[in-house]
């Protein structure tokens, strides 16, 4: 009995290896939680152009938008764990879903971990006609103006902030309803809301133009595109920010050997000083890169955080 458990697997081994050195030999899905032209969409199309000519093969990216997510990771989830369908999630969507909702359609156990891409930077920004320079004039203003400051952020670490500043600074602003990346930063230069909690690479070219004043880095990871802005450390804020980075998963049971094959060849393409510098750091993004291991141990120390945050912040399950 013994013997013949041992050659089945030494079977699965052997399956898995050589599944691994024919892989890919057919194009490979790649579900992303954002519509065309989000972070995550546009990330994967100038990675597709790259490891093209690693892998032979193309990714053919479907944008999966909606559900705060939860609709790309339950396709994913659902998928047949062979390397041919993989994802692109952010921390949000992996990590704090499942406290701020009361079911969510796919479970975080069921997806392989792949490689972690980026960390994105979030910024504090406002209308430079608000007159507000720093988060102390900001919170000054909206004491002047009680009731009447709406703020956009899409992440629910970013309203956590919004909300600890609010009651240690007693400020006075409203969270409004987030809308897509590009209506909320048209609501943010026509002053109808003039607060915005985003990635850098939203707001950047905004930013030069000095439509927006940024007033503080979110997740104290500074940027030499932003060198004289401080981050929320700098300014006292005491709180654990958390991390807002984007990684690419696999079905749970997709074979060893493929996800370490992607895992290989992904982060050689990102490790590229040129890639780099034109697609990362000139976007506002902080490259991450690691193991399969090392992500999924990462993972499990977020959400023990984000549970901790969300029950601190009183946002009750949806």
């Amino acid at each position: 009995m013994r013997l013949a458990f041992l050659f089945a697997a030494f079977l699965a081994l052997v399956a898995g290896s050589a599944r691994a050195d024919d892989y890919p030999n057919r194009p490979i899905r790649v579900f992303t939680t954002s519509s065309a032209g989000g972070i995550s969409d546009i990330f994967m199309r100038v990675l597709n152009d790259a490891l093209q000519s690693r892998l032979g093969q193309p990714l053919i990216i479907e944008n999966k938008p909606g559900g705060a997510g939860n609709i790309a990771v339950r396709s994913c989830q659902d998928a047949t764990p062979d390397g041919y369908t993989i994802c692109i999630i952010n921390a949000d969507t992996m990590i704090y879903n499942q406290f701020l909702y009361k079911s969510i359609p796919f479970n975080p156990e069921k997806l392989t971990p792949i490689v972690n891409l980026f960390h994105l930077i979030q910024v504090l920004v406002v209308n430079s006609q608000l007159g507000a320079k720093t988060v102390n004039q900001l919170v000054a203003v909206s004491k002047e103006k009680p009731g009447t400051l709406n703020y956009l952020t899409a992440s629910i670490p970013c309203v956590v902030y919004m909300d600890s500043l609010k009651r240690d600074k007693g400020a006075d602003w409203v969270r409004v309803p987030f809308r897509g990346g590009g209506e909320a930063v048209t609501a943010i230069l026509s002053g109808t809301t003039p607060i915005g909690l985003f990635g850098l690479g939203n707001v950047i070219s905004q930013i030069k133009a000095g439509k927006m004043m940024p007033l503080a880095l979110v997740n104290n990871i500074r940027t030499p595109q932003l060198p004289d802005v401080p981050t929320l450390a700098d300014i006292g804020y005491k709180g654990t920010p958390s991390e807002t980075w984007y990684g690419l998963f696999a079905p749970a049971g997709t074979p060893k050997a493929i996800v370490d094959k992607l895992n290989s060849e992904i982060v050689k393409v990102v490790s590229d000083p040129a890639f780099r510098e034109k697609y990362i750091i000139s976007r506002g993004l902080v490259p991450a890169l690691n193991t399969p291991e090392e992500f999924a141990r990462d993972i499990k120390t977020g959400r023990a955080g984000a549970q901790q945050v969300v029950k601190e912040s009183g946002l009750l399950p949806q």
